[in-house]
């Protein structure tokens, strides 16, 4: 029986995350009802009309798109050159955890400047690193 690599563990914990991220903003969305805004349907209300945590929120969800997608197709070229190492291991763990207190940290607010910069930073050297991966299991 061949075993589930953690990197592909991570990925897909990763994606749940990333498909789920919707919630807070659209709670936020429904939650404010903004006096003489359109209907939403026909064009969604400025977000500068919530309040500043569902702004956050949506945010937290197009970071996390912005990083998972390139960090995901390095995981999946890796997969498909048996090219996972100890290296691969921690920063696929890394990756997911600091786009976990990314997410919290800029929903909730308390991720301001640098920590949440940083945090991005991170995730970025993650895929880097990464990519790095990919080029050296290629040679």
């Amino acid at each position: 029986m061949e075993t589930f690599p953690t990197e592909l563990g991570i990925l897909t914990c990763l994606m749940i995350l990333a498909a789920s991220l919707w919630i807070p903003y659209i709670v936020g969305v429904n939650k404010y009802e903004v006096p003489g805004a359109e209907d939403p349907f026909v064009r969604p209300t400025p977000l500068d009309q919530f309040p500043a945590w569902v702004h956050r929120a949506h945010r937290a969800h197009l970071n996390l798109i912005e990083q998972a997608l390139p960090f995901s197709v390095l995981v999946l070229i890796l997969n498909s050159i048996d090219g996972f190492t100890g290296l691969t291991y921690w920063t696929a763990i890394v990756f997911f955890w600091v786009r976990v207190l990314h997410a919290v940290g800029m929903i909730a607010g308390f991720a301001k400047m640098p920590l949440r910069p940083g945090l991005f930073l991170i995730g970025w050297l993650c895929c880097l690193t990464m990519a790095y991966a990919v080029f050296t299991a290629a040679l």
